[in-house]
């Protein structure tokens, strides 16, 4: 800690970059918390004791989250191979004194590095997992018996699947699978053909996004957050009849008129944390298992919360990230709302460091839209990129840009740069209308907004000639398209694993991602000119722009080629780029040493444009 004040640009960054970040997986019911940071440089696993004693368990050469297999001292890890996103399954037995543990000392659960596995659910005695092992591309839903090792396929009907929850009674799991349409989900049953719910319970082609599904107390019903027939999603109880999602009945629990519900039902299915999803925060609340209400829950501070339940359902753990908190970690009683904090994530932030907090805005567009945007404001004017400004774009597309802490944000904005961060038309938590605007032919009617915003900036006296794009994945996209269909507009940009043609990007991802993507993109059968038309390597004759590029060279995603190609094509035109591959990371930087190489570079790279 210091109590001066940090001035210098490098070193705010430094110390931004080097921030704890946290994250919840699990709790035991002797009130154990199963956590995720980051201290060792990349996130490991963590138990944190009811007194608030930390234990590393594990220090692998990746990222990975794990859960733990109640009634024992046993963890299933869910770990990758440098960012490849396949996830394998390995079990660890925690043994107090123990070194955090390396991939060796792992027990192998399921492993196939040819395939995904994702953990989705774990009871005392089985594993349920998500795997495209039979094909490669369609998921099914294996159940994996602890005792005896044996595997029973539960679900092989295609498709990709996002999530899967067992019934109380381990008979069924309920499943959540992509449909043919954007920003879709559908819900199926699978198991035991006489249970209470089974089959298809919501319709395949329907327009509607279903999350967060969980079984009732008495396995008769599940209970979810869904925009079925509404504009914004409400918590539902849903019940299947004779003839599948035809007959379906929908009860409305809790509902709002203007914004989107979350929900995670308790262990026992006597209550229910629902969150309030308004302008990129939530603030949370406690219902019981019909929707009335009981508490509110008291936070520090207002962010995006993850809520985990305890398995005696009396309390929950929630890892917070708000503006100004990297993340905390509290444990909240489940009657009373009242939080007690285990991690308090600013208690880290250094004395004289500064920390942008954002206000919020409505720009609005030519076609008479008003594109929601968070604005942080530099802690002082006296820097050489002073009256500059970065546009940062989130993933997706249908993603969302809400108020965490954000080290990049937080370093842009130290460096003197006023960072906007827009939740462009096609982005999440707006509601349905929004979220569709940019689907398939209406593409480029997202990055029109990125004009719209650059218009915009007087607004905030600045100067419209130094703004920059930023942004990964989609964002990277975004990048991308701006400075190449709207050359005189931006001085620069840095784009982190974006795509540079649709049409290659959809050719070269990972096959069990094509139907998924092309869903929102268009096909590479049906709509092959409207993604051209929509490519950034199609304009390129156009960009003006110097360009800053990172990608990972394990990215499963965006393949690293879109990458090679946009730099290949800059530096036959002469144009100022920089890339940067990174050997042992997938889809962006998950290891801290790669994020303070090319984050500082990417930050000096703008500076060098937009300085005075």
């Amino acid at each position: 800690m210091t109590s001066a004040p940090l001035t210098s640009a490098p070193e705010i960054i430094s110390s931004l970059l080097d921030l704890t970040a946290w994250t919840v997986f699990d709790v035991d019911p002797e009130g154990r918390i199963l956590a995720g940071n980051d201290e060792s440089g990349s996130m490991q696993l963590v138990e944190i004791a009811p007194d608030g004693s930390r234990t590393q368990l594990t220090g692998l050469p990746s990222r990975c989250s794990g859960r733990y297999v109640p009634g024992t001292r046993t963890v299933v890890v869910q770990h990758d191979n440098g960012g490849d996103e396949q996830m394998q399954l390995s079990l660890l037995e925690i043994t107090p004194g123990a070194a955090p543990a390396t991939t060796g000392d792992l027990t192998p659960l399921v492993h196939d590095p040819a395939y995904k596995h994702d953990l989705a659910d774990v009871s005392a005695g089985s594993v349920v997992f998500l795997t495209n092992r039979r094909d490669g591309v369609d998921f099914d839903v294996v159940v994996h018996d602890l005792a005896t090792g044996t595997q029973t396929t539960l679900y092989d009907g295609g498709g990709y699947l996002v999530d899967a929850v067992a019934s109380h009674d381990r008979r069924n799991v309920a499943i959540t699978v992509l449909s043919s349409r954007p920003r879709s989900t559908q819900i199926l049953v699978a198991g035991a053909a006489d249970a209470a719910v089974t089959g298809t319970v919501t319709a395949a082609d329907e327009h509607a996004h279903h999350t967060h599904v969980s079984w009732t107390a008495g396995d008769d019903a599940l209970v979810m957050a869904s925009d079925h027939e509404r504009e914004h999603a409400a918590v539902v109880r849903v019940r299947t009849g004779a003839d599948g999602a035809e007959g379906t009945t929908w009860e409305t629990l809790v509902e709002a008129a203007d914004h989107d519900l979350e929900v995670v039902l308790s262990p026992d299915g006597s209550a229910m944390v629902v969150g309030h999803h308004q302008d990129g925060v939530a603030t949370l609340a406690v219902h019981e298992h019909d929707g009335t209400h009981r508490c509110d829950v008291t936070l520090p501070d207002t962010g995006v919360p993850t809520v985990v339940w305890a398995p005696d359902s009396s309390r929950f753990a929630v890892h917070l990230t708000a503006s100004g908190d990297p993340g905390s970690i509290h444990l909240v009683d489940g009657t009373t709302g009242t939080a007690t904090t285990l991690v308090d994530g600013r208690a880290q932030i250094p004395d004289g460091l500064p920390i942008a907090l954002p206000t919020v805005h409505r720009v609005p567009t030519p076609d008479g839209e008003q594109i929601p945007c968070f604005v942080y404001r530099p802690a002082t004017t006296d820097t050489p990129v002073a009256g500059a400004s970065v546009v940062l774009v989130h993933g997706g597309p249908e993603g969302e840009a809400t108020r965490l802490f954000s080290p990049v944000i937080q370093a842009l904005a130290g460096a003197g740069f006023t960072v906007l961060v827009p939740n462009v038309r096609g982005s999440a938590g707006y509601g349905k209308r929004w979220v569709s605007l940019d689907d398939v032919d209406k593409r480029l009617d997202s990055v029109a907004d990125l004009a719209a915003l650059r218009a915009w900036l007087p607004e905030l006296s600045l100067d419209p000639a130094r703004s920059a794009l930023w942004g990964g994945s989609y964002g990277g996209y975004m990048v991308l398209a701006g400075t190449t269909m709207q050359p005189d507009l931006w001085a620069a940009g840095v784009d982190i694993v974006g795509m540079s043609s649709l049409v290659t990007f959809l050719e070269n991802t990972s096959e069990y991602r094509r139907a998924a993507r092309e869903r929102e993109y268009g096909s590479l059968e049906h709509h092959r000119d409207l993604l051209v038309a929509a490519s950034p390597i199609t304009h390129l004759d156009q960009l003006r722009a110097p360009l800053f590029v990172i990608h990972g060279a394990n990215d499963p995603r965006v393949p690293l080629s879109e990458a090679e190609q946009i730099a290949a094509a800059l530096a036959d035109r002469g144009i100022r780029h920089e890339l940067r591959v990174y050997h042992d990371e997938g889809h962006g930087l998950a290891k801290r040493a790669n994020r303070k190489d090319a984050y500082p570079a990417a930050i000096e790279f703008l500076t060098e444009i937009l300085g005075r």
